[in-house]
């Protein structure tokens, strides 16, 4: 069977198209590793959301040599400290207390006493761990560390910058001004850390249940036909602001 002209072509050509389909599909799939601007969320909560997860929440009691047990506000530290773990805590409270340090007596004197104070917060003998550790310059005082894990919000890293901020080629959503990359991050860190219950940022609380003295008080007003506003004494006048009259 002859093959004739036009069907070498067609086959020449029909083989170019397979392999510019191939190395296409190949390209795609490369990456160099850098961010690429035309994929990032224009919103910035989508740039960088706030993560709920597990982290160590710590303090550190410093010690010196000559004295043992704990100072006053040392010991405020410490029982605030256990407060907040039976609020917040998810696991054992771990005392880290040095050992082979010049205070190292006087570390293990504060540990002991750091116990007491736990006990006296609310925190149970079985949930504080003691551990001894040695620091990596012996002669150094060491500090006592106390941590426990809670439930932490957090957002980031910030600092990223992907992109140019002005105009360049590597910066091509200039022109249609959007948000660079890090735009937003620091805000969503900050609110992340000054949020009291992670929660909050997944779900509503529940609500608190209804005053039901004062709302008798009011539905009894209501029905007589007698006005539900609260009457202040005089001696309670110049406790009130005039702020916007």
């Amino acid at each position: 069977m002859t093959i004739t002209s036009a069907t070498r072509k067609y086959r020449r050509l029909r083989a170019t198209l397979a392999l510019a389909a191939l190395s296409a599909a190949l390209g795609g799939c490369w990456s160099n590793g850098e961010t690429i601007t035309a994929s990032v969320p224009n919103d910035y909560r989508q740039r960088h959301p706030i993560s709920v997860q597990e982290a160590n929440h710590s303090i550190v009691v410093f010690v010196g040599a000559g004295r043992g047990g704990l100072s006053g506000p040392q010991r405020a530290d410490v029982l605030g400290f256990g407060q907040t773990w039976v609020r917040e805590g998810t696991g054992s409270v771990v005392v880290d207390v040095p050992v082979n340090t010049p205070n190292a007596r006087a570390a293990a004197s504060a540990a002991r006493e750091i116990r007491h104070a736990l006990s006296a917060a609310g925190v149970p003998s079985e949930a504080i761990r003691v551990n001894r550790y040695s620091p990596d310059d012996p002669e150094r005082f060491a500090t006592i560390r106390l941590s426990y894990p809670k439930i932490s919000a957090t957002a980031g890293p910030c600092g990223l910058w992907p992109a140019d901020l002005g105009p360049s080629i590597d910066n091509p959503g200039y022109n249609e001004n959007k948000q660079y990359y890090n735009f937003g991050c620091a805000t969503q860190r900050n609110l992340a850390a000054m949020v009291d219950n992670p929660a909050d940022l997944e779900q509503p609380r529940p609500e608190s249940p209804a005053y039901t003295m004062r709302r008798t008080t009011s539905f009894d007003k209501y029905r007589k036909g007698v006005s539900t506003t609260t009457i202040y004494p005089e001696s309670d006048k110049a406790k009130l602001s005039d702020t916007g009259k």
